[in-house]
């Protein structure tokens, strides 16, 4: 056995002669790449000139996309204003139907906001347990 059928695949130099089925002649003028010490890096993209992405950029698209989706319910809110009575523990009253839509809106989403919340302090905590104790 001979060096190179001796290493294990990737760990050889970059061109091997003579690779052939089991049981074939090799072919002395045949040269076949054979990996190195893994996959390469891929190649860079050329940089922009411009400054790319900021945190300061996304907050703009933030507000902007904030902005639209108010102007989506203040039509809402504007076109549903056909009054509806509402009973809630006891208290009873009429509000605008969008209105009352939108605050069963805002009382879901707190519902899911309030222990989302806890959980992310809940696993904060643990992080910097586990940091301190390494």
């Amino acid at each position: 056995m001979t060096d190179e059928q001796a290493r294990p695949a990737g760990t050889g130099p970059s061109t091997r002669e003579g690779s052939a089925l089991p049981g074939q002649a090799p072919d002395p003028d045949a040269t076949v790449a054979v990996p190195t010490d893994g996959p390469s890096a891929p190649p860079r993209s050329p940089r922009r000139a411009g400054p790319g992405h900021t945190r300061t950029g996304g907050m703009w698209v933030g507000l902007i996309l904030s902005a639209i989706v108010l102007l989506f319910l203040l039509v809402f809110i504007l076109q549903n204003l056909d009054p509806v009575q509402i009973h809630f523990l006891g208290a009873a009253g009429t509000l605008p139907t969008g209105v009352a839509l939108l605050l069963a809106a805002i009382a879901g989403v707190l519902l899911v906001a309030i222990p989302g919340s806890a959980r992310i302090v809940q696993l904060r905590r643990a992080a910097k347990k586990g940091r301190r104790a390494v």
